[in-house]
């Protein structure tokens, strides 16, 4: 059989790849990989050409057929599939601990970095060796031989649980829907939303309309419907998926698959001679130890709350005195927000939908990228995906191609949430000489177009398709050729969102606004008035959206810094205590937020979500001289992309930070973008 998943193709087969391929493609490239690891493993000398570079080719194969396969169990989940991945995902987990503890190969990169020539590699193929050595300490290869295969069983344990926490979120989300027969009880939802209810209830067979749990049809009921008792009911639908009460209470659990998965990070740290998780997560972090972290979040924190606290108060007061609402509660503070948010800015989400078809914001996001820096982006019709909504895009410069990506961006069945970036080839030169370009996966969950009309998008989705097309860019402008450094390999995950937030701000300024925004009937620019109030309305409520972001972010690193094998952290209780300390808005009893946090359960972000915050802060900063020289000003463009996106994970990340900034970051100019300091001062 000819196995799609094992040529060596740039862009992969889709149309020809099955689910029987998958086992089989993941079994063969395992068994060869081993054999060959076991004899790169005896070289008695060895350098870069007869250790490191065949090791990348044995990874980039890997690599290449994995990213496929993973790739498709997050867009179009099905059973079958489902079981495939879970035993590829058990056989990768013992192969990649496997391959950390073999002594021989470490010991093999040791005489690499020992070589006297060794200072005579490039900065890119050191830092690669370097990181690959921290890595095999990290994956326990010091362990004495009964401690390694704890280690392993650790992993295998931690592999299977992540994985199955991210099916009960899955399986939650997309099992509870509401039907409803009555128009009446939907009023205040915007078209939009109205249609796409109405669809969701024909793929079910089913006349009226239906609401489920995807974010585009979440999020109108919260923010518009005027029936609070719908509001209620889905609040507590969503809060309460994959847990112990609601409507689905306890048939996709993942109270205990949380405390299973803390508990063996926990014991994995220990083993590697770290005091708990949050210190060995910060082991690859540009953050030099806890302290760092949890002084950050408190400054922001500090800082924050007390703007947070007088946003929440103009709420709750504006509810009572102009909607004679004396009790806010959770699921009314998405909707008094909009009503407030009008009333003050004469200005919602649904206002400027219309200015912003996907048609248009798609070539709009282009031409940012292209006036920034100098590439050429077209889309590619003819080449395969994986289903009709996913497009082909190839970027070149001067005519001649340097990547490919893949959009993906409406909501569907049996495709996970969320908006993210993942790699299908990473950019590096194989032993040939032959150049491998890179290619990316960007996947969004926007609202499909319904009966012939556009997708129309809010300008906060405008802004999550911008910020995926920032880590696409990272990985795609790279011009490093060595495999484990290349676009966001090797980069501190604590600075991997700064290209991401950086993009963001050309969604806010009226010169990059004017490419992206046009009246999908009439081709008018977005008018004058609603531009000044779309910047006005720009921070509303932004010290509660702070807030919210530090209280996961502080979650997430006490659970993991302050977890002991007497007293294990109850990710609940956990909650409840950063939310006494920081959160303004109150939350419901029934609450159960963490069991469905896939971020830092499924997501590769345990102990790191403040990444966000603080790569928030290097964007901002870096940001703040575009808007000192121009926003499309060429040399900036220029040097952002020299410095930062071009030097992927080949140098440390301050480094690059401060080559192009000329000074290390500053947290006020995140204070001044989001208005929290002139509002405090």
């Amino acid at each position: 059989m000819n196995n799609p998943l094992l040529t060596d193709e740039l862009l992969p087969r889709f149309d020809h790849v099955r689910t029987e391929h998958m086992e089989t493609a993941i079994d063969q490239i395992l068994s060869e990989n081993r054999m060959k690891i076991a004899s790169l493993a005896q070289n008695e000398d060895p350098d870069w050409d007869t250790l490191a570079q065949p090791m990348q080719s044995l990874e980039n194969r890997l690599n290449n057929a994995w990213s496929v396969i993973s790739h498709f169990n997050s867009v179009m989940n099905n059973d079958d599939l489902r079981k495939v991945y879970k035993n590829c995902l058990e056989k990768l987990t013992e192969y990649s601990t496997e391959l950390s503890q073999n002594t021989a190969l470490c010991e093999a990169y040791k005489k690499l970095a020992a070589r006297d020539d060794f200072s005579e590699l490039s900065e890119a193929q050191r830092k690669a060796v370097d990181n690959t050595l921290r890595d095999f300490h990290l994956g326990g290869v010091d362990l004495p031989d009964d401690q390694k295969k704890q280690y392993a069983a650790l992993s295998r344990e931690l592999s299977e649980l992540t994985n199955s926490f991210s099916d009960n979120v899955l399986d939650a989300t997309q099992h509870w829907f509401k039907h409803i027969t009555d128009v009446e009880e939907l009023a205040g939802i915007p078209e939009s939303a109205l249609e796409g209810a109405k669809q969701a209830a024909n793929q079910k067979e089913l006349d009226g309309y239906v609401i489920t749990l995807d974010f585009p049809s979440f999020f109108p009921v919260m923010t518009y419907c005027d029936n609070r008792e719908l509001r209620h009911e889905v609040y507590e639908a969503f809060v309460t998926r994959a847990s112990d009460v609601g409507p689905d209470g306890g048939t996709w659990d993942n109270t205990q698959v949380m405390a299973e998965i803390l508990k063996r990070r926990h014991a994995l740290a220990k083993l590697l001679g770290f005091n708990n998780y949050a210190e060995r997560s910060l082991a690859t972090k540009m953050a030099r130890d806890s302290d760092e972290v949890l002084g950050f979040l408190n400054e922001l924190a500090a800082k924050s709350k007390p703007v947070a606290e007088k946003d929440y108060a103009e709420l709750k007061a504006f509810a009572k005195d102009q909607h004679g609402l004396d009790d806010l509660k959770a699921w009314d503070v998405g909707y008094y927000s909009e009503k407030l948010r009008q009333q003050r800015y004469d200005i919602s989400p649904e206002t400027l939908r219309p200015w912003f078809p996907v048609d248009k914001v798609v070539p709009g996001l282009f031409r940012v990228a292209e006036k920034l820096f100098d590439v050429q982006i077209e889309a590619k019709p003819e080449v395969e995906t994986w289903h009709e909504d996913a497009t082909a895009y190839c970027i070149s410069r001067n005519g001649e191609p340097i990547a490919w990506f893949y959009f993906d961006l409406f909501a569907r069945q049996g495709k996970r949430g969320g908006a993210w970036m993942a790699d299908c080839r990473v950019r590096w030169r194989d032993q040939r000489g032959r150049l491998q370009l890179p290619v990316a996966f960007l996947t969004c969950n926007f609202t499909p177009p319904v009966n012939g009309k556009p997708s129309l998008l809010t300008h906060d989705e405008v802004t999550t398709l911008f910020h995926e097309f920032g880590h696409g860019l990272h990985h795609m402008l790279t011009q490093v050729e060595v495999m484990d450094v290349s676009g966001i390999n090797g980069v501190a995950w604590d600075a991997v969102e700064l290209p991401s937030q950086f993009l963001e701000n050309w969604c806010w300024n009226p010169d990059s606004l004017a490419l992206i925004a046009s009246h999908h009937e009439t081709g008018e620019p977005l008018p004058e008035d609603l531009l000044q109030k779309l910047l006005a309305a720009k921070n509303f409520q932004s010290g509660m959206a702070m807030v919210r972001q530090l209280e996961f972010s502080l979650f997430d690193f006490r659970l993991h810094a302050e977890f002991t094998e007497e007293a294990p952290t109850n990710p609940l209780h956990m909650h409840r205590k950063v939310r006494e300390t920081i959160a303004v808005v109150e939350s419901p009893e029934f609450n159960r937020f963490p069991n469905s946090f896939s971020h830092i359960f499924a997501g590769g972000y345990a102990a790191g979500y403040y990444s966000y915050k603080w790569a928030e802060v290097l964007a901002a900063d870096a940001f703040s001289l575009f808007e000192e020289n121009g926003i499309f000003d060429p040399e900036t463009g220029r040097a952002f992309l020299q410095n930062i996106l071009e030097k992927g994970g080949a140098q440390e990340p301050m480094e690059l930070f401060k080559a192009f900034r000329g000074r290390e970051p500053q947290v006020d100019a995140l204070l001044k973008q989001t208005g929290i300091t002139d509002e405090v001062a």
